[in-house]
């Protein structure tokens, strides 16, 4: 999994890490910041999410075309100062008046269009280390680790936005609403880790920068003709217009899923399941997961035998830890997003594996493939939550019972099963799509064709905005089943074009 990856990538997958851990603490709780610090309906709060969101993804396109003409590395530089600035912005406590939502929304801009400087062109770079031939064939498996790095700054956001939240009212005896900006705060850390990362390994990955430095060895690289450059360019169009419904629905994880898991879930849980809710659970979850694999693909007695001491020394650190659970812990809407970017770092090598093994037999889908049957499970991830909403009141009369002393709630399970589903889908579509971008893009517009990624999932997050207006009054079954039939839409479109895309990959 690891053998044979350059340094390079480990640099930028950490300080990818850094800038993304900061990303979702923000996330984590700024849907819910918007209404109780703006008062704010959960359909217009909804669009003030998707559009963030939608700049955020929107804006790599801009700068991966300035970035083709004045060089990755250095738009990477720019973006993270930007991003820093906005974030600093957003951590000042200014009431809920006009003048801090004028603020706010200045903030937002500062982030998304510092993030579109970044984002993009950090992969790219990664794309440029897997150029040579000698390390083309690790290209998919390079994204999947940077995928998986990403997921690890992911995976701590959510305890790390509740927790700060939580200090700054209990301990600090800030207001509830005041004590968000605390949690945005941490992205501002997190920025200056992810700085500090990047200019310590700068040496590892200089070479694939682009600018002025490397223009001897772009000119080197090898003309496409026009027919071949627009059958690349319509292949990845394609696939753009297919990703948009999935991140449509995907990205519901901070808007329709978490009313549901603020409005519909159960605040507590004990026992096996009450431990998932720490996330240091789930990091020892994850060591006994990366040992097994270790413990099964390590070459020498020395690897497998610490392998096996780790995965002992796990299970008996959970085993002590169920045997001392004392009643119930609390269970508050933002935590579920940590289950998502923790079942990605640990189904990730799991999914690397099959896809070897799948590979050694030559029955290894291609990316194109694995793009269209994300879509299939992602549809398979809402069904789960229809069939857990089967039978529960509108969110608008479950407002009225909770007043009433006489809410409808369900387990978390269904939350928990859901997101271990939409995963699943992930892994198939998004690291093994910028994978596919990043070998099909022509040479000459790499820039901007990762950016045209991102400007489909920026379309795909303003879409987002459709789960807040459905939210309401509809059953939530109906809400559930548009995004299913969007997803079936999708899969279907991708099956009948594969020819076409299977050609240029």
């Amino acid at each position: 999994m690891f053998e044979g990856q350059p340094k390079g990538l480990y640099a930028l997958a950490l300080a990818n890490t850094g800038e993304r851990f900061g990303y979702y603490t923000m996330i984590a709780v700024f849907a819910l910041f918007l209404r109780a610090n703006f008062g704010l309906d959960p359909g217009t709060a909804g669009l003030i999410y998707s559009s963030f969101l939608g700049l955020v993804y929107f804006l790599p396109f801009v700068g991966g075309i300035m970035a083709d003409k004045f060089g990755f590395g250095k738009m990477v530089t720019i973006g993270i100062a930007i991003m820093f600035l906005g974030y600093l912005f957003l951590s000042i406590p200014l009431g809920s008046g006009t003048v801090a939502f004028v603020c706010m929304l200045a903030a937002l801009l500062f982030i998304s269009f510092g993030t579109g400087l970044f984002k993009g062109n950090l992969q790219v770079m990664v794309g440029n280390l897997y150029d040579s031939p000698e390390l083309a064939s690790k290209r998919d498996s390079a994204f999947s680790i940077f995928y998986m790095a990403i997921n690890v700054g992911a995976l701590f956001a959510p305890t790390a936005a509740v927790k700060i939240k939580e200090y700054a009212e209990t301990s600090l005896g800030f207001s509830g609403n005041d004590a968000y900006h605390f949690s945005f705060a941490v992205a501002c850390l997190s920025l200056i880790v992810s700085m500090m990362i990047y200019f310590a390994f700068r040496s590892t990955f200089r070479h694939v920068e682009g600018g002025e430095r490397s223009k001897a060895q772009t000119d080197t690289v090898e003309e496409l003709s026009p027919a071949d450059t627009k059958a690349r360019i319509v292949a990845l169009c394609l696939v753009f217009a297919v990703v948009i419904f999935f991140w449509m629905a995907f990205h519901q994880n901070g808007l329709s899923l978490t009313y549901f898991a603020d409005e519909f879930t159960e605040r507590t849980a004990s026992g096996l399941q009450g431990m998932t809710f720490d996330v240091m659970n789930l990091v020892i979850v994850i060591t006994i997961v990366y040992a097994l694999v270790s413990l099964f693909q390590g070459k020498t007695a020395k690897e497998k035998g610490i392998a096996a001491l780790l995965i002992l020394s796990a299970v008996a650190m959970l085993v002590y830890k169920y045997l001392n659970l004392e009643g119930e812990v609390s269970v508050s809407a933002p935590i579920f997003q940590q289950f998502n970017p923790f079942y990605v770092v640990a189904l990730t090598p799991v999914s690397m594996a099959i896809f070897a093994r799948l590979a050694k037999k030559g029955k290894e889908p291609s990316a194109p493939r694995k793009i269209a049957y994300g879509m299939l499970v992602a549809a398979a991830g809402f069904l789960v939550m229809l069939v857990g909403s089967v039978g529960l009141l509108t969110p608008d009369e479950q407002k009225v019972a909770v007043e009433a002393g006489a809410g409808t709630f369900v387990s978390p399970n269904w939350l928990i099963g859901t997101y271990l589903v939409l995963t699943f889908g992930e892994l198939l579509l998004s690291p093994m799509g910028i994978s596919f971008v990043s070998k099909v893009a022509p040479p000459k517009y790499k820039g901007m064709m990762m950016g045209g990624w991102f400007v489909a999932t920026a379309i795909g997050n303003l879409l987002v905005m459709v789960g807040g207006y459905l939210w309401g009054a509809l059953p939530l079954w109906i809400v559930w089943f548009v995004f299913i039939i969007l997803c079936l839409l999708s899969a279907l479109f991708m099956f009948t074009m594969m020819k076409r895309l299977e050609k240029v990959a």
